[in-house]
């Protein structure tokens, strides 16, 4: 009579389980070790109870062949990452390459090139988007004009205020250079005064003193020593006129009256 079937499933019972893991962790263990004498196969085994406890076996050594386990397991990651890696940035390019296909054609359309594929409404659309572009310019163009005049206008005040700055300064120069000029005038004008007065007093001295060149001019000439000699003078004295001096006469009088004198 043969074996039943085991329904797999937990043992409630604490004691046949304990029994149970008992018997298969040694069938288990037995298997390892024959699998690997018959296949030669480098196996590993690693058993922990419900207690914690633990089991292993190792035909190369657990650790020998857990390190192998890992760089196999990690060497497949990095593989299968930098495979997919690779393909996202395969899709990324070919996402940009059509969204530079797709700008390029606009930039076309934009410009008038290229319309003849176009439809009644794609047109309208393009239509609507130049209407809205050139308004944007027109507006951005008109801030940028009334920037320029502000700009025009502040720089225009500043000028005028250094004008007006600039006129203060020449008026108060002017003033001073006025008043310099006035004390000038009346300096001059005190000193033609002073001249006059003293022009006037030798003039009173003068016709003060008795007019002998009138007397002389009436009497008989004598002339003593060479006659060449007083010739040349009585003829320069005859040719001075008598109305240079006040009164009509001069001071000139020859040397020889006033030898006499």
């Amino acid at each position: 009579m043969g074996r039943g079937r085991v329904e797999l499933k937990r043992i409630e019972n604490k004691i046949n389980r304990q029994v149970t893991f008992s018997k298969r962790r040694n069938g288990l263990l037995k298997k390892a070790y024959e699998l690997s004498v018959l296949c030669d196969a480098e196996v590993a085994l690693i058993i922990f109870s419900s207690r914690g406890k633990l089991y292993e076996f190792g035909s190369a050594g657990t650790t020998k062949t857990l390190e192998r386990y890992q760089h196999c397991c990690y060497n497949a990651q990095d593989s299968s990452s930098a495979l997919s890696e690779t393909q996202s940035w395969y899709q990324e390019m070919s996402k940009l390459k059509a969204k530079f296909e797709a700008l390029q054609r606009t930039q076309r359309h934009l410009l008038g090139e290229d319309l003849g594929p176009l439809s009644v409404k794609e047109l309208q659309q393009l239509e609507k988007q130049l209407e809205c572009s050139l308004s944007q310019a027109r507006q951005r163009k008109t801030q940028l004009m009334m920037e320029q005049v502000e700009e025009l206008r502040r720089k225009e005040r500043q000028l005028g205020e250094i004008n007006r700055q600039l006129k203060h300064k020449l008026d108060a120069e002017g003033s001073s250079s006025n008043s310099f000029r006035a004390m000038q005038q009346i300096t001059w004008a005190a000193g033609t005064v002073v001249d006059e007065g003293a022009a006037a007093y030798h003039m009173q001295q003068h016709q003060q003193q008795p007019n002998h060149s009138a007397a002389m001019d009436c009497e008989p000439t004598l002339q003593i020593g060479y006659p060449h000699q007083f010739a040349a003078a009585e003829q320069a004295a005859n040719n001075i006129p008598r109305s240079s001096a006040p009164g009509g006469e001069n001071n000139f009088m020859l040397g020889w009256v006033l030898g006499a004198n």
